[in-house]
């Protein structure tokens, strides 16, 4: 079993945040690959699905970003799976919007999320799906940047973005990183039109 983990905070009126990327992510592969409902577990909401043969459950921690963690800590002891089998979807400042690449390990770069996630599981390698949401120029604006909503001009690349991540899922679930971070560029290409 593979758990995949977005990442975002819990409150209703933050669901638009760029900083909520990560749920955004796993809806929409929980979405396109018929995932069953999602429903309370592991301090967050989990929904269980098959991405190319490979059974996946999906994760949104409750718990706040600061505390993400404690939820894939529970859920990955429950599971007793190993750091590899746990792929974290988060918003990745230092990409341009739109741009996606996958790493195993690594540093938590300022990301609260992925500083839990280190804490609680003990080690930094797992995988991360950096999801680019581009950088606001000045450091005292990133936290306005991360904890602002999407714009409307955002739609344009936000949603050929999460489908790309969607349809190539499989790729990803069969340890192809290359090949689905290649997809999502040639998907997205696409979708502006081929520049």
């Amino acid at each position: 079993m593979l758990l995949w983990v977005g990442l975002g905070n819990p409150e209703p009126g933050m669901a638009r945040n760029r900083h909520n990327i990560g749920f955004m992510a796993v809806d929409t592969i929980a979405i396109r690959h018929g995932f069953a409902p999602w429903r309370p577990r592991f301090k967050g909401l989990a929904a269980e699905g098959m991405v190319g043969g490979q059974k996946v459950l999906a994760l949104k921690p409750q718990t706040y970003m600061n505390a993400s963690g404690e939820s894939v800590q529970a859920a990955s002891a429950f599971y007793k799976l190993p750091v590899e089998a746990i792929t974290a979807f988060h918003d990745e400042l230092d990409l341009v919007p739109g741009k996606v690449r996958v790493k195993r390990g690594g540093g938590a770069a300022g990301h609260n999320g992925l500083r839990s996630m280190d804490r609680m599981l003990g080690a930094p390698d797992y995988w991360r799906v950096r999801l680019g949401i581009g950088h606001p120029g000045a450091k005292e604006r990133v936290l306005g940047h991360v904890l602002g909503d999407f714009g409307r001009d955002d739609r344009d690349w936000l949603i050929p973005m999460l489908d790309a991540v969607a349809d190539a899922a499989p790729l990803l679930a069969a340890g192809k990183a290359e090949d689905f971070m290649t997809k999502v560029a040639l998907a997205m290409r696409a979708a502006d039109g081929g520049s």
